[in-house]
């Protein structure tokens, strides 16, 4: 029923059109695609070129970011397994600034509102800032880090001993005596006692961040010890170990 002398080619096409204008839509998505990796390829240059810059001005140093000191690389320095336990470290440290941070500005609020210590807890509260923001850091956090990361047995006494001592700093500045510099469970009671609700709310917030630090470092403490015991470290080997190195292998990227 086919006629077989009918054409193959519709009438509404051109015989003599030039073939290659039909691969223009295919010629416009190479075109697109070479355009994208040649931008991706400059991108990495710029990153690259960064990253050089960074080093030659810095060296490998990128903690803190705004001026480095240190080189901070939990997902290349610290073993896989023990990755998430630095990180949760590692924020509990970031939950520690802040709430020095909250408990300055609690101990400002205590001044306003009229407290007879509040001159003290505000000294007080400014002293903690400034100094354990970086002893905490350098004493338990970056020994238990370089203790994952090395396996030494040192730098874990070093974290006991300083981890343990702000184990005992955290329940004294949750309790809040009245002119340590502390806006804890005290002041806050009393603020909220004497009718000082923006006060008692600013120590609340600071109280729960003392808390959730001290207890978050307290279930570590623990873990990070059996580490330690299932490791096989001791006190001999520590002492060895610094006979060995010398003191200041430990406060050294080596």
């Amino acid at each position: 029923t086919e006629n077989p002398f009918a054409s193959s080619h519709s009438l509404d096409t051109n015989p003599f059109d030039d073939p290659s204008s039909k691969q223009v839509p295919q010629h416009d998505a190479r075109f697109e695609d070479i355009s994208r990796r040649e931008q991706d390829l400059e991108r990495r240059e710029r990153e690259l070129n960064q990253r050089a810059e960074h080093i030659r001005t810095h060296g490998r140093n990128n903690w803190p970011p705004f001026y480095p000191l240190i080189y901070h690389a939990i997902s290349e320095e610290i073993p896989e397994a023990s990755r998430p336990l630095i990180t949760r470290l590692y924020q509990l440290w970031l939950v520690l600034l802040g709430t020095l941070i909250l408990n300055m500005v609690a101990c400002i609020s205590l001044l306003i509102a009229g407290s007879s210590d509040g001159g003290k807890d505000l000294g007080g509260s400014i002293g903690y800032m400034f100094i354990i923001a970086p002893l905490s850091f350098l004493l338990w956090y970056r020994p238990i880090y370089n203790g994952y990361m090395k396996e030494q047995a040192l730098y874990y006494y070093f974290y006991f001993f300083f981890g343990g001592f702000h184990l005992l700093f955290s329940v004294y500045m949750i309790i809040g005596i009245p002119s340590t510099g502390s806006a804890g469970l005290i002041q806050t009671i009393q603020m909220y006692a004497q009718g000082h609700w923006a006060a008692g709310i600013l120590g609340t917030i600071a109280t729960v961040g003392w808390t959730v630090q001290g207890l978050g470092n307290a279930f570590y403490y623990r873990q990070i010890w059996n580490h330690h015991s299932a490791a096989g470290h001791t006190m001999d080997k520590a002492k060895a170990e610094l006979a060995s190195h010398g003191a200041k292998a430990y406060f050294t990227r080596g």
